[in-house]
C-alpha cells in the first residue's frame, strides 16, 4: 500500500493527497473493517432523526428526539466514508447531508454557533445544562469539520455552496469576547455566565485551528498561544511506563477521544509544532494506555479507556488514573485508535467479537465492563460521538479518505501556517 504524505517545508503548508497507513490490512482485516463499518453506518442513517436527519444524540434519550451537532458532523464524515465504500449511493448520501445542512442552516444560531443539542421535532435549541442553552463553539467546531470535509467532497453545487456559507456565518473572534482566548459558551439568557476559557491539550484543539482558518472571522496565533498552549494541562514531559507523553493531562493523557475528535479530519501525520510530533504524542497516549490495562490486571488484548456511558453511573470519563476508571472499556477507544495502534486494535476488536452481547444493529455497543454482575456487563446502547468516529479513523487507516478531503480546504492549510503547525515526511 502506498504511503503518501503530506511534505511541506517548515513554513509553508499545502493541500496534502491521500494518506495511508504503512500497516498492511490483510483481506481478512478488510472484510471485518467493511462489515463494522457498514454496520456502524446505520446509526447516521437508518437511525437518523428524521425531521432534520441529523445525528440523535443517543438511543436512549428520555426527551424526544434530541440530536447532536458534534456527532452530527462525524456523522457527515462516516457518511462520506460509506458512499466512497459503496454502502450506500452517493446520490442518498448527497441527499442526506443537504437535508442536515439545511436543518442547520434554519436553525437558531449564536454569532453563526450551534447549540450543543436541539430538538429534532421542533428545531429548538435544547439544554445541554443548567447554562448551556446557547451556543457552543467547541461542538460547532466537530460540526463544521463535517461541513468543510463536506463541501471538499461533494459535486452538488447547491450543497458546496450552503457549507461554505455555514463555514463562514461562525463568528469564532467574537467568541474571545475581546480577549485573548476563545469561550465555550454564549447563551442569549446567561450570556457568558458559564465563563468557561477553551484550553488544552484535548479534544479542543480543532477549534483553534477552524477560528484561526476562518476566511471571516478569524483570530490571531497570539490568541491560541496566550490561551490555550497556557493550562495546567498542556505541557507533560513526563514518561509513562517508558513512553513519552509531550502534551497532555497528568493522569497518563487522558481518555482516548482526544487522539480522535480533532483528527477526524485534520491530519496528525507528520504534523508539528516545533515542540510535539502529533502523530507520535497520541500513539503514545495508546501505548500508554495499553501497558495501564496490563497493570491494572487486565485480560490480554483488552484496553480502550474513554468517556462513554456506564452502566452504573451514566455517561462517565473513564481515564487511567482516576476513580471514574472503574474498569468499563469503552469499544470507541481502540477501534478509533486504528489509525495509530492498527494491530492492537484489531485484536481488541477480535476480542470484542468472542463476545455476542457487545454486537448490535449499529455496531460495537457503547461500553463493556467485566468486573460487574453478568447482567451489567455491556451497557447495549449507542451514542453519536462513540459511533462516528470509529467509521472515520477507520477509513482514514484505510485509505486517508476525510484527512485528504478535509486538509484539501486551503484555509485550513492557510491556518496552521499562522498557528505555527507544519508538516514533515516521516518516512
Amino acid at each position: 500500500m502506498n504511503r503518501l504524505f503530506a511534505i511541506l517545508s517548515l513554513c509553508t503548508l499545502v493541500a496534502c493527497g491521500r494518506v495511508t497507513s504503512s500497516y498492511e490490512f490483510t483481506k481478512e482485516d478488510e472484510a471485518l473493517l467493511d462489515s463494522i463499518q457498514r454496520q456502524t453506518l446505520n446509526y447516521f442513517t437508518v437511525f437518523a432523526e428524521p425531521n432534520t436527519g441529523l445525528a440523535r444524540e443517543r438511543d436512549r434519550h428520555q426527551e424526544g428526539n434530541i440530536v447532536t451537532t458534534g456527532g452530527t458532523g462525524f456523522g457527515i464524515m462516516a457518511i462520506i466514508a460509506g458512499a466512497e465504500r459503496g454502502f450506500l449511493p452517493k446520490e442518498e448520501a448527497t441527499e442526506r447531508i443537504s437535508k442536515i445542512a439545511n436543518s442547520l442552516n434554519e436553525m437558531e444560531r449564536f454569532h453563526g454557533a450551534w447549540a450543543h443539542w436541539y430538538d429534532g421535532d421542533t428545531g429548538e435549541p435544547f439544554s445541554f445544562s443548567k447554562y448551556d442553552d446557547g451556543g457552543d463553539l467547541v461542538e460547532t467546531a466537530l460540526l463544521m469539520q463535517g461541513l468543510l470535509t463536506a463541501r471538499q467532497w461533494t459535486d452538488d453545487q447547491e450543497l458546496k455552496e450552503l457549507c461554505d456559507k455555514l463555514w463562514k456565518g461562525v463568528e469564532w473572534d467574537w467568541y474571545t469576547r475581546g480577549t485573548d482566548t476563545l469561550y465555550w459558551h454564549w447563551s442569549k439568557n446567561h450570556e457568558w455566565k458559564m465563563n468557561h476559557a477553551i484550553r488544552g491539550f484535548d479534544e479542543t484543539l480543532i477549534t483553534y485551528v477552524l477560528a484561526a482558518s476562518s476566511p471571516t472571522h478569524t483570530i490571531s496565533r497570539h490568541c491560541y498561544e496566550a490561551s490555550y498552549k497556557t493550562s495546567d494541562y498542556y505541557y507533560n514531559g513526563r514518561k509513562y511506563y517508558g513512553i513519552p507523553l509531550s502534551i497532555g493531562m497528568e493522569k497518563y493523557g487522558g481518555p482516548l477521544f482526544f487522539t480522535h475528535y480533532s483528527f477526524l479530519g485534520l491530519n496528525p501525520t507528520g504534523l508539528h509544532d516545533g515542540h510535539t510530533d502529533y502523530f507520535e504524542r497520541n500513539r503514545n497516549q495508546c501505548l500508554i494506555q495499553i501497558e495501564y490495562a496490563k497493570e491494572k490486571g487486565m485480560p490480554e488484548d483488552w484496553w480502550g479507556f474513554t468517556s462513554s456511558d456506564d452502566a452504573l453511573v451514566g455517561y462517565s470519563g473513564h481515564y487511567p488514573g482516576t476513580p471514574e476508571e472503574n474498569g468499563t472499556v469503552s469499544p470507541t477507544a481502540a477501534i478509533s485508535s486504528i489509525v495509530y495502534t492498527p494491530e492492537q486494535s484489531l485484536r481488541v476488536i477480535r476480542k470484542l467479537l468472542e463476545d455476542p452481547r457487545t454486537w448490535g444493529p449499529c455496531g460495537f455497543y457503547d461500553a463493556v465492563n467485566y468486573t460487574l454482575p453478568t447482567e451489567l456487563q455491556v451497557v447495549q446502547h449507542y451514542l453519536a460521538i462513540d459511533q462516528g468516529p470509529q467509521i472515520v479513523m477507520i477509513e482514514n487507516a484505510r485509505s486517508g479518505l476525510l484527512w485528504e478531503l478535509f486538509m484539501s480546504a486551503p484555509e485550513i492549510n492557510a491556518g496552521l501556517e499562522k498557528l505555527g503547525f507544519y508538516y514533515i515526511d516521516s518516512k
